[in-house]
């Protein structure tokens, strides 16, 4: 058989994989869905959810006590499981982050490009009040917000456009991605704080946001020089993130 021919075609079903294992015993049977579990998690270039990893496992199989086991075995080691964007995926601890960066440059997982402040507050709005339409953004910072920023923060697949606005002419509102839950490391958005918690820890008030009260230097969609950078939520809001369930 020439190697062509060898060559699965495209819509060749897949080969049978034995997911139940029956004729292992128990203790190897588990090891065995461990090993394919992980596998798959590390061979993926985005987050793992569980249906797809119930494809390489038994119907009976529990994937999140495989994956605890997965993750007690990682404890000693320089990278984890984490839940993140509705699935698991490997990532470099972060106390290894400054060893990567003086190695390669940057960390593992670094993906997104650094935000201007500017940028890091409208992703912030957006995360809270989605779906939320860009006139509506200008009205929190009093300052139109431009397309060109829209535009930054779309083009790095943190936000995509969400369903029309009720309003006149049905705008387009917009809305976070599975890729913002990626970046910052969250699972759902029932993990990102409410407005109280930002508020304990001085990183946002309420009543100055809907007055249009930013912070100095935040010209939205202004100015002829370049903003200064923010590093976006991972000295103040990002890890622990902002959320959308908290609306006004």
């Amino acid at each position: 058989m020439s190697e062509a021919s060898a060559r699965r075609k495209p819509n060749e079903q897949p080969v049978l994989l034995d997911t139940e294992l029956d004729h292992l015993p128990p203790e190897l049977r588990w090891r065995e869905w461990m090993g394919r579990v992980e596998a798959v998690i590390f061979a993926a270039s985005e987050p793992v959810t569980r249906s797809v990893l119930a494809r390489v496992v038994g119907k009976n199989c529990n994937v999140e006590l495989i994956i605890d086991d997965i993750r007690a075995e990682l404890a000693g080691r320089p990278y984890e499981l984490v839940a993140v964007a509705g699935g698991w995926q490997h990532r470099t601890k972060k106390s290894f982050g400054d060893a990567i960066r003086s190695a390669l440059g940057t960390a593992a997982g670094e993906g997104t490009k650094e935000l201007s402040q500017s940028e890091a507050l409208v992703l912030m709005c957006i995360a809270y009040f989605q779906p939320i339409t860009r006139g509506e953004l200008s009205s929190f910072f009093g300052k139109e917000v431009s397309r060109d920023l829209i535009g930054v923060l779309r083009a790095q697949e943190l936000i995509a456009s969400g369903p029309r606005s009720p309003q006149p002419g049905a705008p387009y509102t917009y809305v976070t991605t599975k890729n913002f839950l990626a970046q910052f490391g969250l699972d759902t958005l029932r993990q990102l704080p409410d407005f109280e918690a930002l508020e304990d820890a001085g990183l946002l008030s309420k009543k100055k946001l809907l007055a249009g009260d930013i912070p100095g230097g935040l010209a939205i969609g202004e100015g002829d020089g370049e903003e200064p950078e923010a590093d976006l939520v991972e000295d103040q809001v990002s890890r622990d993130g902002v959320g959308a369930s908290d609306r006004m």
